[in-house]
């Protein structure tokens, strides 16, 4: 790398949008890892280390654990239902707030968050979607991609509904100056409960190490989890063009993001989990949020995707029937047909066992399996996908 690339790079970690080339160059630039992209996550995962001097106590397990899920919330509530794909309102100064909280994540801007989302859906699992697990592979999707050139400008051009608030482009911008003061928060916070509360044996350090490095890092890895583990694990509701998949488990680690599929299948509404039983507590507490007044104007879920979701399962639940049971039962009548009528033949002259077999209450009524089931060489037309 040359000197003036490498000084440009350095400096991009105080002002995000400074750069000695334009951002169409550095987005045509082939894929790859960039070592002073990859300092920061170096930072990030070494810090994690510090708990071999700084100890712990369960004031701080408690605080990574808590700042765990409130974060997690701004990526899922914030970051991705609001700035992505604006599943609910809130006014200007509300709206601000949540950029604040969100940037505690440490996972950039919201505005670059929801130019590289938009763009994953407008191109998920093709070619030129940045972080698929299917074209990159399970590392490149999970982290790989953020260390790459191409992908740290934000297109501004295909966000102009949040380019248009300069506060907003203010705090993408400069986008460490919140999780430095967050972490110099943390730091004081613990070196004034320590002179405080000695009972509590906590530190300055130790809430830095715990409450910072250690729950980031954590909520870094269960934020990419959606992009690298989202198309590989689960099952699929809707036939969507891509291989975005439902997972409880994703979804416990996300706090609702794992039902990826139903997401993909209608971006706009509020909640992810389209059923009761599909736990999705972002929108839970996005629901409790509106009560306040605070945000407003939750999309739900159109009445035509379940009425499709209907139909699918049907169609699986008839597909499952007519390939898996049937063909076993063809399969077991194969082996049983010879045995019958060896039996058959042997008994066929004994009048005793003919008589014992007649029925003698009129003949059997015969079903057709045809008309229960999907014949096997047709296929229900596949619904559009809306990504």
């Amino acid at each position: 790398m040359s000197k003036p690339r490498l000084l440009g790079s350095l400096f991009q970690w105080i002002d995000s949008d400074y750069s000695a080339e334009s951002p169409e160059a550095i987005r045509a630039q082939p894929d790859g890892v960039n070592l002073v992209r990859c300092i920061p996550f170096l930072i990030l995962h070494l810090g994690c280390l510090g708990v071999i001097w700084t100890g712990w106590s369960w004031l701080a397990v408690s605080l990574a654990i808590g700042l765990y899920f409130i974060r997690m919330f701004a990526v899922t509530g914030i970051y991705h239902r609001y700035f992505s794909h604006k599943t609910y309102s809130t006014s200007r100064f509300g709206q601000f707030l949540l950029a604040l909280l969100g940037a505690t994540c440490v996972q950039r801007g919201g505005l670059w968050w929801a130019y590289h989302h938009r763009h994953h859906h407008q191109h998920s699992d093709e070619p030129s979607d940045a972080h698929s697990p299917h074209v990159h592979g399970f590392w490149w999707s999970h982290i790989g991609w953020i260390t790459s050139r191409r992908n740290f400008p934000t297109d501004y051009t295909k966000i102009r509904d949040l380019a248009k608030y300069p506060e907003l482009v203010f705090l993408n911008r400069f986008d460490v100056i919140v999780p430095v003061l967050f972490a110099t928060t943390l730091f004081v916070l613990g070196h004034s409960l320590e002179e405080a509360l000695p009972a509590w044996h906590t530190s300055g350090p130790q809430l830095l190490v715990w409450g910072f490095f250690i729950s980031t890092t954590a909520l870094f890895h269960g934020t990419s989890c959606i992009n690298s583990l989202a198309h590989l694990m689960g099952g699929r509701r809707f036939a969507t063009s891509d291989d975005s998949r439902n997972s409880f488990i994703l979804s416990l680690i996300t706090l609702g993001e794992g039902w990826h599929n139903n997401h993909h299948r209608y971006m706009s509404s509020t909640r992810q989990g389209f059923y009761w039983w599909e736990l999705d507590i972002t929108y839970y507490i996005l629901k409790a949020l509106s009560w306040t007044g605070f945000i407003w104007d939750l999309k739900p879920v159109p009445a035509s995707i379940y009425r499709e979701a209907e139909l699918r399962n049907h169609q699986d639940t008839l597909a499952r029937f007519s390939i898996s049971s049937v063909q076993h039962e063809i399969d077991l009548l194969r082996r049983a047909v010879p045995t019958a009528a060896a039996i058959a033949l042997a008994t066929v002259h004994s009048t005793e066992v003919a008589a014992q077999m007649k029925k003698v209450d009129g003949p059997a009524v015969h079903k057709n399996i045809g008309e229960l089931i999907v014949p096997l060489n047709q296929t229900a037309p596949e619904p559009k996908s809306d990504i």
